[in-house]
């Protein structure tokens, strides 16, 4: 049986005091199953891997599990591996400066102005070796974007499509599978930042069709870290930078700098153990079917809240809203908007008492603040739900932008 909402917040310590978490998007509360891994690991485990005494046997085991999980949450089967790291943005340097000694002077890399700056910044950075950038753009009122114009915006010289699955300002979703497959015909990598679609929905990169995807990991539920996929044969032409010794087919550990954060492997097992409990079929480990049955749980316990949010922030004439117009599940409940005549910063304060939490500001999508006319310093006021948010803290919040 499914587990209430009741069930699911009590698995959350941070829950109990009674704020309403409306910045999840930033990173999102973690349960007491993750906690309780990385406490483990801490106690029993907290050594250097494969030095071949019992601790380190027992850490060595997490490792590979926790990888094995990973590999299962992103569904990639054979088809690629998973390297692990500190972030996002980290995890794509590590990939962009890859690929940057590949590339040659004239060859283009598309990217998406609605991305995380994660997802700009280190592709921008090849421009010195002679690389062309080409942006992706929005339109300025909504930040809708065009399929077509990224088919007209794909070239002969287009190596690289960089894009965000949902952009961290919008809420939007975007269709992965058909820019992965306009990628490919061009003969180019797909690069999709996953991080603002994990927490809503289950990642399949099989279905996606993407030669690469990552997701920060404590924006879904677990400790801080992230990780990055690549198929086969995208990794098979890159080098990675690791010691000189390590050989270039040595995946994931040619890309994985340094000692890996084992704790937190730890804490991505709890996060597995969580989505056993929201699927509800007294399973230990998950597999695949728990992931989609969880998932399927998270999303509907979130598009309550969302229709709620977004209809009460649509009846209102005097708010700009970007993204998808809608309640519906062509969006996610990342939902960014202005008051007429009023600030972000204005506007958050107005709402920030204690008892509720939003944010304003770029979220690391300034170039994407630009091109809707927002002022960076401010950006928009952020609202950002998921599945244990309450229609209750809805409604709280509610009340609280009735007053601005």
């Amino acid at each position: 049986m499914k587990p209430t909402i009741e069930q699911i917040r009590a698995q959350f310590p941070s829950l109990k005091s009674g704020f309403a978490f409306f910045e999840n998007a930033g990173g999102s509360q973690v349960p007491q199953q993750v906690i309780d891994r990385v406490s483990a690991f801490f106690k029993d485990s907290y050594v250097q891997t494969s030095a071949g005494y019992a601790a380190s046997d027992r850490a060595d085991a997490v490792v590979a599990e926790a990888k094995a999980f990973a590999n299962l949450l992103m569904n990639a089967g054979d088809t690629g591996k998973m390297i692990i790291g500190p972030s996002t943005t980290d995890l794509i340097y590590r990939l962009a400066n890859a690929y940057g000694e590949i590339l040659n002077e004239g060859d283009e890399i598309i990217i998406s102005v609605a991305n995380h700056e994660s997802n700009i910044g280190p592709w921008v950075r090849l421009e010195r070796f002679g690389v062309k950038i080409v942006w992706w753009g929005v339109d300025p009122a909504s930040g809708d974007y065009s399929y077509d114009e990224l088919e007209r915006l794909v070239t002969d010289k287009t190596k690289v499509i960089a894009v965000s699955h949902t952009s961290n300002l919008l809420g939007d979703i975007l269709e992965a599978k058909r820019v992965s497959q306009i990628a490919r015909n061009a003969g180019a990598r797909s690069v999709i930042d996953g991080v603002a679609f994990a927490p809503h929905q289950a990642i399949d990169v099989q279905v996606f069709g993407c030669d690469h995807y990552v997701i920060s990991n404590y924006k879904v539920y677990a400790p801080h870290m992230a990780m990055l996929f690549g198929t086969n044969e995208a990794w098979a032409e890159l080098t990675g930078p690791n010691h000189y010794f390590i050989e270039k087919d040595n995946l994931p550990w040619k890309f994985e700098l340094g000692c890996q954060p084992y704790e937190l492997l730890g804490g991505l097992l709890g996060f597995g153990e969580y989505l056993c409990f929201l699927e509800g079929a007294g399973k230990v480990r998950p597999d695949r079917e728990t992931v989609e049955g969880a998932y399927g749980l998270i999303r509907s316990l979130e598009m309550q809240v969302q229709e709620r949010l977004m209809g009460y922030l649509l009846s209102r004439d005097d708010l700009r809203i970007v993204g998808p117009r809608t309640g519906d599940e062509s969006r996610h409940p990342t939902i960014c908007f202005l008051k007429q005549g009023q600030n972000a910063i204005e506007t958050v304060a107005k709402v920030n008492d204690g008892t509720v939490g939003i944010r304003y500001g770029h979220m690391y999508a300034s170039r994407l603040c630009e091109a809707l006319g927002a002022p960076v310093d401010s950006g928009f006021v952020r609202v950002s739900a998921v599945h244990y948010n309450t229609l209750e803290e809805a409604d709280r919040l509610i009340a609280k932008l009735d007053q601005i």
